[in-house]
C-alpha cells in the first residue's frame, strides 16, 4: 500500500543492511531476549557469543535502547549476541559472565552520557537513573565508556573492542569536559579502543562484524565511515590540508564573458559546434544585408572586453585534491588544551564536516615524540534508506525489560520498574535526525542532520504490535515523534544542494527556501494510527518545532484538535535576541504566531488547551537583563516554572564551545572575533534560576539586590506590574523541584505536623501550565497497583533527549 519512500534524495552510495550472506550461526534461531548469562546461552544450544556487547543500562528489548537496536541488528545477520548490563565495574570477572567472544566485545555507556546522567548542572551527584530498575543511581561508573573498555581488555586482551553510543559519539576528538573543567584527550585514546563507532551505528557494525567474521585483522579495518581509531601516521595517497586554510573562501573563478559563444568556447577547447557554427553564419549573412542597407552603427556603444585577472593566475592552475582521499589536520590536543582560540576552530571546523554527502576525514594529533599518535575520523556514516529504517524497526523486539528485572509478581510495573522504559512503552519512533542546528543540543552530532524516515507501514505496524502485545496498554499511544514531533520525512528539495550543504541549521536564521516543508504525510500517519481498532487516542510527545509546523495550518489544526492531552510543549528557550543568536532559536515572535494558531484551533474543537513553554537559563550570550525581561515576559503571560532548566555544557555541543572560550564558533574563528558573555560562578548561575523563579519567595532578596545593582528597582513593589514585592514572607530556604530525589531537602522542625496544600485554582483568564495546577496527561499507563493512581509528574519529566 506505502512503498518505502525516501524524504531525501541524498546519494546513498553504500551497501544494504540486507544484502549481506548470514553469518552460519544462524541456524541457532532467534531469541527471546538475547542471553544474559551463562544458563540462557545453554537454553539457546550456544557453547559461545560471537559478540558480546556492555551497556550501562539495564537491558530493555526495545527499538529505543541503543543496546537492543545493535544487538537485534547483529542477530538478524546470524550472529550470536550476549547482553552484559550493568556489570560491576571493580573487578574484570564480571566481564567473563558470558565467556570470550568469537569476534569482539561491543561497548557502549548507554543511552545517555554517563556524566550527565550521574550528575546535574551543578554538578551534584543525582540520587537516581532512570535507565536503572527501581530509578536507583550509582549502577554504572563515571566516563563508563572508558571503564568498560578498560575492564574488557583486563578480561580478554586479544579480543577487539568496538565502541559506541552517545558517549563516545561526543567525545570522539579533544573536547571540554565540564565536570572537570578542562579539555580532555579523545575517548579513542582514553579508552583504548581498537574502533569507536559514532552516530547511528548499524551500517558500520554489520560491515565490521562481518570483516572480523572473515578474519581481517581489526587494524586493517580503516575504511568504514562512521568510525574513529588511532593510527601513528598519513597513509600514501591521502592530501592533508591545514584546518586553518578550511574556512577561508574558496578558488575565484574567472569571469564570464557573457558575450562568448557555445561555439567560441568550443575552438577555445579544440573542438567544434556545427549547430552554433551554423547559427553563427546565419548571424553575419544578416548582418552583411543590413550593412548593405545603409544601417549606421553607433561609433559609441563597444561590447564589455574581459580579460584575465593575473592575480588569480596561478590559483587557477591549483587542482583541488578529491575529497574521499582528503583529510584535515585540527590543531593538536596539546594546542586546543592550552588555547582556547585554536579549541573553538577546531569545534567549527569539525561541525563544518558533518554533512555526510561532502565531509572529509578528520586527523588531531595527541602526545609528541615517541608517545605521538593521530586520533583519524571517517566522514559521517551514509544515512540509512526508509527501507533499512523500516528493517531496523521490524526487528524481532520483545518491546520488554529483561525478565530478570521482573519483581515477584513477574511484572516490571512495581519496585523494579525502569522509568527509562515506562516512558517509550507506548510511543512509537517514526525517524530520525534533525536539521534544527540548536546549539546547546547534540542530536546533529549524534544523528545528523539529515531526515531518515520509517514507511507509513512500518509505523502502523508497530502501533498495532503494541496494541496486541505490550502489557497494560490502555488504548493511547504516548507518541509518534522523534527528534522533534514534526520533520517526518522533511528534507531538501534538491540533491545536489544537500550534498554541497555546509549550513548547521536548515531553519535559522530563517527556514531554507530549498527545505521542503510538507507536512501532509505527518498528516495521514496521524489519520491511519487513531483510525485503527482499539487506539483510543493518540498523543504527540515529542518537542514540535512551532516555526515550522506554521508552514502548514492544516498541519497545526489537525495536531491541536487530536493529539494534544491538555497541553503541549515547545521549546521557545528564551525571549531575548542575545540568547537566541547563541542557540540559533528563532525569535519569541515565531511562538506568538503559533500560540494564536493553537489558541484558535483548540476554540474551533471546543477543547481548552495549554501551550507549555520550555526556557534555559546561564546560556551562552546570557545577559542579567536578558533573563530579567524574559521574567517580565513571564509574569505578563502567567508563567510560574517549577522545573528550571539550566545550561547542561554537553561534550562537543557548539554552545559548550561558547562556555570554554568565550568565542562564537557560528562565525569564523580569529584572535579579535567576536566574545560572547558566558555565565559562569554558582552566583550568577543562581541570580539567572531565581529569574526564572520569580514567583519563589526564596528567590526574592537575591533578585531585589540584583535589580537594585541594575538600576531597576521600579520592579521591585506590591503591584501588579511589579515582578517582586517589597515584603518577605517567612520561608524555609528549601526548593523541592520536580525531580524531588535531586533537590536539597529543607530543614523541617521536629514532630511538625504535614502541611496539606488544596490544589491550586488559577484565576480566570490565566494561561496555565502544569506548574499552576493543570492535571497530569494520560501517558497510556496502566496504575501501578490496586487502588492507586497517577501523581502529577513534572512537564519536562525524568528522560530527555540529548540536548
Amino acid at each position: 500500500m506505502n512503498a518505502p519512500v525516501d524524504v531525501s534524495l541524498f546519494a546513498r552510495a553504500a551497501k544494504p543492511l540486507t544484502s549481506y550472506r548470514k553469518y552460519w550461526a544462524a541456524r541457532f534461531g532467534t531469541a527471546r531476549f538475547l542471553p544474559t548469562s551463562r544458563k540462557e546461552m545453554e537454553a539457546l544450544g550456544w557453547d559461545s557469543c560471537d559478540v558480546i556487547v556492555v551497556t550501562g543500562d539495564a537491558y530493555v528489548d526495545h527499538p529505543s535502547f541503543g543496546m537492543s537496536v545493535i544487538g537485534r541488528m547483529l542477530e538478524a545477520q546470524g550472529f550470536r549476541v550476549g547482553i552484559i548490563a550493568q556489570p560491576d565495574w571493580q573487578s574484570a570477572e564480571p566481564f567473563k559472565a558470558l565467556g570470550k567472544p568469537n569476534l569482539f566485545f561491543g561497548v557502549t555507556a548507554g543511552n545517555m552520557d554517563s556524566m550527565i546522567n550521574r550528575y546535574t548542572a551543578d554538578r551534584k551527584i543525582r540520587s537516581d537513573d532512570a535507565y536503572t530498575p527501581g530509578d536507583v543511581g550509582g549502577s554504572r561508573p563515571d566516563r563508563a565508556a572508558i571503564v568498560y573498555s578498560q575492564r574488557c581488555r583486563e578480561a580478554w586482551n586479544d579480543v577487539p573492542i568496538i565502541l559506541g553510543g552517545i558517549e563516545g559519539s561526543l567525545r570522539r576528538i579533544a573536547h571540554y569536559d565540564y565536570w572537570s573543567d578542562k579539555v580532555r584527550r579523545s575517548v579513542v585514546v582514553d579508552s583504548k579502543c581498537d574502533l569507536l563507532l559514532y552516530g547511528n551505528a548499524e551500517r558500520a557494525i554489520v560491515e565490521i562484524a562481518h570483516r572480523l567474521a572473515a578474519k581481517e585483522p581489526v587494524q586493517q579495518i580503516t575504511d568504514v565511515r562512521g568510525t574513529a581509531f588511532v593510527r601513528r601516521e598519513t597513509p600514501e595517497g591521502w592530501f592533508e590540508i591545514n584546518s586553518t586554510s578550511v574556512d577561508e573562501p574558496g578558488r575565484v573563478e574567472a569571469h564570464v564573458n557573457p558575450y562568448l559563444m557555445v561555439s567560441d568556447q568550443a575552438k577555445a577547447n579544440g573542438a567544434t559546434c556545427a549547430k552554433e557554427d551554423e547559427a553563427e553564419a546565419v548571424a553575419k549573412a544578416a548582418e552583411a544585408a543590413g550593412s548593405a542597407a545603409g544601417s549606421v552603427v553607433n561609433p559609441a556603444i563597444k561590447p564589455l572586453n574581459f580579460v584575465p585577472n593575473p592575480a588569480l593566475a596561478s590559483r587557477a592552475r591549483i587542482k583541488v585534491p578529491p575529497r574521499d582521499h582528503s583529510v584535515i589536520r585540527l590543531p593538536a590536543y596539546e594546542q586546543v588544551r592550552s588555547d582556547p582560540v585554536l579549541y573553538a576552530h577546531a569545534n567549527r571546523v569539525l561541525h563544518l564536516e558533518t554533512n555526510p554527502g561532502n565531509a572529509r576525514a578528520l586527523v588531531q594529533a595527541h602526545g609528541e615524540g615517541a608517545t605521538a599518535r593521530d586520533v583519524w575520523i571517517n566522514p559521517p556514516p551514509i544515512p540509512l534508506t526508509t527501507a533499512e529504517m523500516d528493517h531496523v524497526f521490524d526487528l524481532p523486539y520483545a518491546r520488554s525489560p529483561h525478565p530478570r528485572y521482573a519483581d515477584e509478581n513477574g511484572s516490571h510495573d512495581g519496585a523494579t520498574k525502569i522509568p527509562a522504559w515506562e516512558m517509550i512503552r507506548f510511543s512509537v519512533n517514526i525517524m530520525r535526525g534533525c536539521f534544527g542546528g540548536c546549539t546547546f543540543c547534540s542530536i546533529t552530532e549524534h544523528e545528523g542532520r539529515i531526515i531518515q524516515s520509517r514507511s507509513e507501514d512500518s509505523i502502523i505496524k508497530e502501533v498495532e504490535a503494541i496494541r496486541d502485545s505490550v502489557k497494560g496498554f490502555t488504548g493511547t499511544i504516548s507518541d509518534l515523534g522523534g527528534p522533534t514531533a514534526n520533520m517526518y520525512r522533511i528534507g531538501c528539495k534538491s540533491p545536489e544542494i544537500e550534498a554541497a550543504c555546509r549550513k548547521p541549521s536548515c531553519v535559522y536564521p530563517g527556514i531554507c527556501p530549498n527545505l521542503n516543508t510538507n507536512h501532509d504525510p505527518l498528516i495521514k500517519i496521524y489519520r491511519r494510527a487513531r483510525a485503527l481498532k482499539g487506539i483510543k487516542k493518540i498523543l504527540i510527545g515529542s518537542g514540535l518545532r512551532y516555526d515550522l509546523a506554521v508552514q502548514s495550518p492544516e498541519y497545526v489544526k489537525e495536531l491541536v484538535q487530536h493529539h494534544v492531552g491538555g497541553y503541549l510543549k515547545i521549546a521557545p528557550e528564551h525571549t531575548e535576541q542575545g540568547p537566541l543568536t547563541k542557540m540559533m532559536k528563532p525569535g519569541i515572535g515565531s511562538y506568538d504566531k503559533f500560540k494564536q494558531m493553537f489558541e484558535k484551533y483548540s476554540a474551533e474543537a471546543g477543547k481548552k488547551q495549554y501551550l507549555i513553554p520550555y526556557f534555559i537559563a546561564a546560556h551562552p550570550g546570557t545577559s542579567d537583563e536578558d533573563m530579567m525581561n524574559l521574567a517580565i515576559w513571564l509574569k505578563k503571560n502567567g508563567f510560574r516554572a517549577d522545573q528550571v532548566q539550566t545550561f547542561y555544557p554537553s561534550p562537543m555541543a557548539t554552545a559548550t564551545t561558547m562556555y570554554h572560550t568565550n568565542k562564537n564558533p557560528l562565525r569564523k574563528i580569529t584572535r579579535e572575533s567576536e566574545t560572547v558573555d558566558i555565565v559562569r560562578g554558582d552566583k550568577r548561575r543562581r541570580l539567572h534560576k531565581a529569574f526564572l523563579r520569580y514567583h519563589d519567595a526564596n528567590n526574592w532578596p537575591l533578585l531585589r539586590e540584583a535589580l537594585k545593582s541594575m538600576g531597576r528597582a521600579d520592579l521591585i513593589g506590591n503591584g501588579k506590574h511589579h515582578l517582586i514585592p517589597t515584603w518577605q514572607p517567612l520561608t524555609d530556604g528549601g526548593y523541592t523541584s520536580a525531580r524531588r530525589k535531586n533537590s536539597t531537602a529543607a530543614p523541617v522542625a521536629a514532630k511538625a505536623a504535614p502541611v496539606k496544600l488544596a490544589p491550586v485554582k488559577p484565576s480566570k483568564g490565566r494561561m496555565l501550565t502544569q506548574h499552576t495546577g493543570l492535571p497530569p496527561r494520560d501517558n497510556g499507563s496502566a496504575p501501578s497497583g490496586p487502588g492507586s493512581r497517577k501523581a502529577a509528574g513534572p512537564v519536562r519529566g525524568n528522560i530527555r533527549k540529548p540536548r
